[in-house]
């Protein structure tokens, strides 16, 4: 576990968090501008010192001012990765790669050289000079920077916040791959819901610096009482495993434990276990099956919860085989079909909505 609890005041602001995490896997910070993201994540480096801090990362202090005890940010075996890259501009890739890795010891090196380069896929970039790289580029030589320093836990402050989407969608999938196969725990700092569903397995939910959702990703998607489930880019993400290609109509189905889904055909390799994200906006509700329908994605479900997100709308919390959904609708609709906690329903989503 990762244990952390700071009270901190900078100016007029006030950060005043409590948390308990997992220590591996990625736990997304996430809040709007101004929330304490990035100070929160400067005292878990030490950049910033809490008068009442604490902190123990799996089993090691590294800080507790109740006995006096504080570790300096040198000596706290973390990677961080900033907005910018902030690339030593005279060196090589090779010798920014090196810089770091030179000064771990052989037998406290968790990542080697050639792993962090083939990771990110740099290979063919350690010769070029930073100015030659793309925004993409030199972000993902910066991740691959930080890993050599063997951190036990790394540190990502918005990483992708000065990239265009061109370059986002470039580097995106070095970051999955670096979960699937890293065991370094990773605080990911973002506002960015799209970041959150693609990458986390765990959410601390952080405004006007204070904590206000903690917990595993799935369930606190799923809070109506948080504010990110209430915005355009609400709904959820379904575990799934790849189960068959459909070539003739250019389909991909995938089981999940409230049925099988069909989406627009992907390269996923048989059996793959995959996320999917189900936007609130893109599921619709029925009170029968309609068999004679464009929508391929029909799934018995059950009522949990109803709120009200504004004079006109509405957000259901569905039960889909012990998988929950979230549908966006129009007052009007829920007041036509009579919804109600506990009433069976069926969810529809357009197989073309599916990410």
């Amino acid at each position: 576990m990762i244990h952390g609890c700071f009270q901190l005041q900078p100016g007029d602001f006030i950060l005043d968090v409590d948390f308990q995490i997992p220590g591996r896997g990625v736990t997304a910070i996430f809040g709007p501008s101004g929330s304490g993201k990035t100070t929160l994540l400067r005292c878990v480096a030490g950049l910033e010192r809490s008068s009442k801090g604490f902190l123990k990362v799996n089993g090691c202090d590294w800080q507790d001012e109740s006995r006096g005890f504080f570790l300096p940010p040198h000596q706290r075996p973390l990677g961080y990765v900033f907005q910018e890259a902030s690339l030593f501009a005279h060196l090589s890739v090779r010798k920014n790669l090196e810089y770091g890795f030179r000064r771990i010891k052989p037998q406290q090196r968790r990542v080697a050289f050639d792993e962090a380069v083939e990771l990110l896929g740099i290979a063919s970039l350690l010769t070029r000079s930073p100015k030659r790289l793309s925004g993409g580029e030199r972000q993902r030589v910066a991740i691959a920077r930080a890993l050599l320093t063997s951190p036990k836990l790394l540190l990502m402050d918005e990483p992708l916040a000065a990239l265009d989407n061109n370059s986002k969608a470039e580097i995106l999938p070095y970051l999955e791959k670096l979960h699937e196969e890293l065991s370094i725990p990773v605080l990911y700092i973002t506002h960015a819901i799209q970041e959150v569903m693609r990458l986390a397995d765990n959410i601390l939910v952080i405004e006007k610096g204070k904590l206000i959702g903690s917990g595993a990703l799935l369930d606190v998607l799923t809070q109506l009482d948080l504010p990110l489930t209430h915005t355009y880019e609400a709904g959820v993400v379904v575990e799934a495993n790849v189960v068959e290609h459909d070539e003739e109509f250019h389909l991909t189905y995938l089981d999940f434990s409230g049925g099988r889904l069909s989406l627009r055909r992907e390269d996923l390799p048989m059996g793959a276990k995959v996320r999917v994200v189900l936007n609130a906006r893109d599921v619709s509700l029925a009170l029968e099956n309609e068999v004679h329908s464009s929508i391929l994605n029909i799934f018995p479900a059950t009522i949990s919860e109803i709120v009200t997100e504004s004079p006109g709308q509405l957000m259901v919390k569905l039960d889909v085989g012990g998988t929950l959904l979230l549908a966006r609708i129009t007052k009007k609709s829920g007041v036509l079909l009579n919804l109600l906690v506990g009433m069976p329903v069926y969810a529809r989503v357009k197989s073309v909505a599916l990410v």
